[in-house]
Order: structure tokens, then sequence, then C-alpha cells
């Protein structure tokens, strides 16, 4: 199946959907990444807290498909924000997934209260320059995050990957990405437990168009603007995840999902200004 991709601030490309890796580990884990390569996607997403990168490697050789055909992302944890730790970080992560770059790299969590996070991004501006990093991102940052690294090292973030979904669409944020150039990426794009499938807007979508509710949510983001990560061990709900280029919700389908949003939507309270993961 073709993805559609989109075009980053580096001039690289993007997959419109990935595929997230958390927590598939073993060989269960690595059966279901190497399903999901033979199924289409071209985006990986895994983190060194995820503790499943040696998997993510090991699936993709396993996929048999061509290096340059596959983006793996991976992100560093709160714990190596200092530059050097950074640094090191990012090539043990290489070193685990027996690659000799990353496609994508992001900084997982700001982790304001260690005040280290401009550090980890100007380690990740280096390690672009050194060729072990292709594209460099953010995970979780606000807008104050961003500007302030924009502002300290004048290298503007290809990716921010935000927690998003119907009950938390972030339109504030997608507005500031918009402004600043930045791609939004989605974790958690279903909403897990909070899921909206019964949503009357999700639902009507589906019985209109004949697709599954899961379906309709993951073309919202499409349409957005928005890459959603979503995440399976099923190969059937794999292919269906990513079956959402053949057709379109309407303008007013958007809208009224998008007015699913609510203030306290967050699926754990994962405020990037007080929760900050190690």
């Amino acid at each position: 199946m073709s993805v559609p991709t989109y075009t980053l601030n580096d001039g690289t490309t993007l997959p419109a959907i990935g595929f997230g890796t958390y927590p598939m580990r073993g060989e269960d884990g690595v059966a279901a990444i190497v399903s999901a390569l033979e199924g289409g996607y071209r985006l990986l997403d895994t983190a060194v807290n995820y503790e499943n990168e040696t998997e993510v490697g090991e699936a993709l050789r396993r996929s048999g498909l061509p290096r340059d055909e596959v983006r793996v992302t991976s992100k560093i944890p709160g714990r190596h924000h200092a530059y050097d730790l950074a640094t090191s970080s990012t090539k043990e992560s290489l070193q685990r997934l027996g690659l000799d770059h990353l496609d994508l790299h992001l900084i997982h969590w700001p982790n304001p209260s260690q005040g280290l996070f401009v550090e980890a991004w100007q380690a990740l501006v280096d390690l672009r320059a050194q060729g072990l990093v292709t594209t460099i991102g953010v995970s979780n940052f606000t807008e104050a995050h961003l500007r302030r690294i924009v502002e300290e090292t004048g290298v503007t973030p290809a990716v921010n990957q935000i927690e998003l979904h119907p009950l938390f669409p972030q339109a504030e944020m997608r507005a500031v990405h918009a402004e600043l150039g930045i791609r939004t990426e989605a974790w958690s794009p279903m909403g897990k437990r909070q899921a909206q499938y019964d949503a009357p807007p999700v639902r009507a979508a589906a019985e209109r168009l004949g697709v599954t509710a899961g379906q309709v949510i993951l073309r919202w983001h499409v349409q957005l603007g928005s890459v959603p990560i979503p995440k399976s061990a099923t190969p059937s709900r794999q292919a269906e995840n990513l079956d959402v280029f053949g057709f379109e919700l309407s303008a007013d389908e958007v809208d009224a999902i998008t007015a699913l949003g609510r203030a306290d939507g967050r699926l754990f309270g994962g405020d990037p200004e007080t929760h900050e993961e190690m």
C-alpha cells in the first residue's frame, strides 16, 4: 500500500502515517513490526525508554526492505539531556538498532525543571551535522519550549510529536507548528481507553463512508495535517489503520470530530510543563 508523504522543513520526507512500536518486545514484538513493514508502513517509532530498539532494528533487517525505504525514529530520554549524554545516548541507540544513522531523532520530553533541553537540542543539531541523524525534532514541547530552542540555536525542529486525539485536538499547538513550519506528529492518535469510536460524529462518518470508526479518526488526523502513529500487533488491524487514503471526510465531519475536544482531554495529565520522564 502506497502512503503519501510530507516534505519537512529540512527537505526530507515523512510518511503520512507511522507505526508505533511501544510496548512491542521480544520475538512477538519483532514479528509484529515485520508484519507492519510487510503491510506497507515505512515510518517506525521507538524510543530509548521503550526498551525495544533492538527489536525494531531486527525487524527492519528481517523485512528485507532497502534501508533507505524506511524512516526509523527514536527519542532521547530526560536522563540524557546534558550535551555529552545526549550525544552518547544517540550513539547507543544506533548500536542497539544496528544502524549507522537515525532518520528522525527526537527529544522525548522537555523536562523543564532540569533546564537542559536546549543542550539536548544543540547535541541533535551537531549530530545531524555529523551524519548520525538525518532529521531532528522534539516531542511534547510547548510553544515556549519551541521558541526557546529556535532562539538559542537558530534551528527549528522538523517535527513535534504531541498527544493529539479527538478529545485533545491541540488546535493552539497545531497553529504554532503551522507558523513555525513544524510538522505535527500524534502519539496515542486514537485516544487509547478514551477512544471516541462511539461518538456520534465518528459513528455517523463511519456509516456514511462504509469504514470503521478507527479509520475515521485516523483520516481526521490526515486531514488536519497530523502524522498519526497508531500501534497494533494484529496484521488485520495494521492494514486497516493504513487504509485511510481512499476516502475523505467532509469539512463539517472534521469540525464535528474536533469539537469533541475537552480542556481536560489529556490521557494521563501529561502536561509538558509538569510531567517529566527520565
